[in-house]
């Protein structure tokens, strides 16, 4: 997982940091690196990787492709202007994604990163590819 780049060049203390198109998945700003109470990161594929937050939510805003994601019991295909917003406890995981795909992802609390890997739980039983 990646981390987004700085450009340090601007005036009044603003940052402007840039996705890393090599990197599938990032993170742009959150408690490690800010005074944000939520963490802000991207991805650039769907990631196929079962799970779920204990406290975290999750808001998805879909920038730009299509994909299919499964979130408990329910198959969604999102595409370019839609949000999801996945609640602490509810399993979830990408299924695919269009070549062009793009969301951003809000972690609400943001937590410091320990605690958000602690936080998500990984599901070993595939049980949401069965939709």
């Amino acid at each position: 997982m990646g981390r987004a780049r700085y450009n340090t060049h601007l005036e009044n203390n603003m940052r402007l940091l840039r996705l890393d198109p090599d990197i599938d998945k990032g993170w742009y700003a959150g408690p490690w690196n800010s005074d944000l109470p939520i963490s802000i990161g991207y991805a650039n594929t769907g990631i196929d990787l079962p799970h779920l937050h204990r406290q975290i939510t999750e808001i998805y805003l879909i920038a730009h492709g299509t994909a299919e994601l499964a979130i408990d019991n329910q198959t969604l295909t999102v595409s370019a202007g839609d949000m999801i917003l996945v609640q602490p406890g509810e399993a979830h995981t990408f299924l695919s994604s269009s070549p062009d795909y793009l969301h951003f992802v809000l972690h609400v609390p943001g937590l410091p990163e320990e605690a958000a890997r602690a936080d998500k739980v990984f599901l070993q039983d595939n049980s949401l590819h069965g939709l």
